[in-house]
């Protein structure tokens, strides 16, 4: 597949494509606003474990905040672009991307269009170091941005109810080889960059329409085609679904169908030693005349069943078993708008997933209305996103991409685990708790050179806590609050577990506004020296 030529314009076309749905929005919109703005900061850092080593560092930065919600469009970008120049020899520069954008319009009462965009700074090795701010020479950190848009339809047929929609995802990875490991640890391949294509449909009529039992018949077709070792993914699948409400509150559903997947590569490309061929951004070389090696393949029969719970408009809750994957699985969802202005999501997933297509999917997920939080040494818009409107039907509670960030890894795997957030924003207060677990099992083929992860399985545990509180109408109090657990099968593995808080106090003087912000954040990889570090910046906005 065609690579993009450049990586921030690339990855933040889907953001280009909501800055049009905002300027065209009509003037009758129920509620639009947009605030581009430039920055200018001074900062220090100081590492308590070293007391001499001191890292000071001038930034500049140009952003935009913008959002729309009419009738037919919700939608909403965050984007900075920050440079930050070190006043130490030993310490780099840094350029950052950091932005989310989310966006969905009814373009016909049966035609909707969706897409969403993000940038942001992460882990890329699940072994390697857990830093939470972005000062001085970040280990294990590297940029990724990732888009998704495509159409959806809804109409009916006679009786029937017809679906259909289609998603282009992209995803790119920028190269990093800074990466301190326990001794003995094997090199990993780099992610680099992926495309992907899916299309659903389905035909069906609800329960009482023209029976007691409701009927669906649907299916997908999925492709992802990834640059690292010429990585492919393909699946697809056809299934049946009935539900049977009975009470007013509760329905069984049952289904089953045929499923088909199937995840390939090829070889690295050796020396003479035998040792994996990396190129400058520490990816594993391609051997062009390998075969095609099978990393994962099932076919055969799924099936499962469940319950749906609907006590009210504002509460769902679904709990499925059955079998897919070779196996058992089990899957759920919760949704409760406690009120107009607090929400609750909880997701428990089981599903075969790539990067790419876990990333795609996880933004699609996010809400289209997003709380924008302050901080100014976090890595924005990599962990929960909390509903700017709670428990609304169209926003919802919000999400974390936590489990996608476990590590950016290469492999096709089983993702397993449960994600949380619950969300309010009432009057001046905002705030937000979310966290969760994820499990992966790695696959890759059996015979493939340099392969460390086969059957291997990662986990983690995060947790964060949002608050912001408007003081008055030109001063503001932010605050976060991060946690995180990693653990590997990974030869050399060891558990690593990373902490921050921080908080922001900001004044608007007219369109000038000054921040002040500090924190401190650790994290403890294994063996290696416990890392603790403090910051403070004080900043200047001028708001357009």
């Amino acid at each position: 597949m065609g690579r993009f030529p450049n990586l921030a314009p690339g990855a933040l076309l889907a953001a280009t494509a909501v800055a049009g749905v905002l300027a065209a929005a009509p003037a009758a919109a129920q509620s639009r606003y947009v605030s581009p703005y430039i920055e200018a900061t001074q900062a220090i850092a100081a590492d308590l474990s070293n007391g001499d080593d001191v890292v000071t560092y001038t930034s500049l930065a140009a952003g935009i905040d913008a959002g729309v919600s009419t009738a037919r469009t919700d939608a909403q970008i965050s984007y900075r672009y920050e440079r930050r120049f070190s006043w130490e020899s030993n310490t780099e520069d840094l350029s950052v991307h950091s932005g989310l954008a989310r966006a969905t319009t009814q373009v016909a009462p049966w035609l909707s269009l969706d897409g969403g965009a993000l940038a942001t700074r992460q882990r890329s090795d699940i072994r390697g170091a857990a830093p939470v701010n972005l000062i001085g020479n970040t280990d294990n950190l590297t940029q990724v941005y990732s888009l998704f848009a495509g159409p959806s339809v809804q109409t009916r047929a006679g009786p029937f109810d017809v679906n259909g929609s289609y998603r282009f995802g992209y995803t790119k990875v920028g190269g990093d080889t800074n990466i301190a490991l326990a001794p003995g640890s094997p090199r990993l391949d780099g992610y680099d960059s992926s495309t992907n294509h899916v299309v659903q449909a389905s035909i069906g009529v609800p329960a009482n329409r023209i029976a007691p039992v409701g009927v669906t018949v649907s299916g997908a077709y999925e492709r992802e085609d990834a640059n690292q070792l010429d990585q492919k993914y393909e699946g697809y699948y056809g299934r049946g679904d009935v539900v049977l409400p009975v009470s007013r509150t509760v329905a069984l559903r049952a289904g089953a169908g045929y499923e088909r997947i199937k995840a390939t590569q090829r070889d690295p490309l050796v020396d003479a030693a035998g040792n994996a061929v990396v190129d400058r951004n520490g990816r594993f070389v391609t051997d062009p005349n390998s075969p095609e090696r099978i990393a994962y393949d099932t076919d055969g029969l799924i099936y499962d069943a469940g319950v749906i719970w609907r006590p009210s408009p504002r509460v769902e809750l679904q709990a499925t078993a059955g079998y897919r994957y070779g196996g058992e699985t089990y899957t759920g969802a919760l949704s409760w708008r406690m009120s107009e202005a607090s929400g609750l999501q909880v997701v428990v997933y089981d599903a075969i997933e790539t990067f790419g297509r876990q990333l795609r999917d996880g933004i699609a997920g996010l809400p289209t209305g997003f709380q924008t939080q302050n901080d100014p040494f976090g890595q924005l818009f990599g962990g929960c996103i909390f509903g700017r409107q709670g428990g609304s039907q169209q926003n919802g509670a919000g999400g974390c991409l936590n489990d996608v960030f476990q590590s950016i890894s290469t492999a096709s795997y089983r993702a397993r685990g449960i994600d949380g957030v619950w969300s309010v924003q009432q009057g001046r207060t905002g705030y937000g708790i979310g966290g969760g677990y994820a499990n992966r099992r790695l696959y890759a083929p059996r015979v493939a050179v340099g392969t460390q992860v086969l059957g291997l399985e990662d986990q983690s545990a995060y947790a964060q806590v949002f608050y912001s509180r408007a003081l008055s109408r030109v001063s503001q109090f932010d605050a976060n609050l991060y946690a995180n657990w990693f653990s590997s099968d990974l030869p050399g593995a060891q558990d690593v577990y990373g902490t921050g808080l921080n908080g922001t106090y900001s004044r608007n003087f007219g369109r000038l506004g000054t921040a002040l912000s500090a924190g401190v954040y650790a994290f403890d990889q294994g063996d290696l020296d416990k890392q603790v570090s403090a910051q403070a910046l004080l900043g200047a906005r001028y708001n357009f």
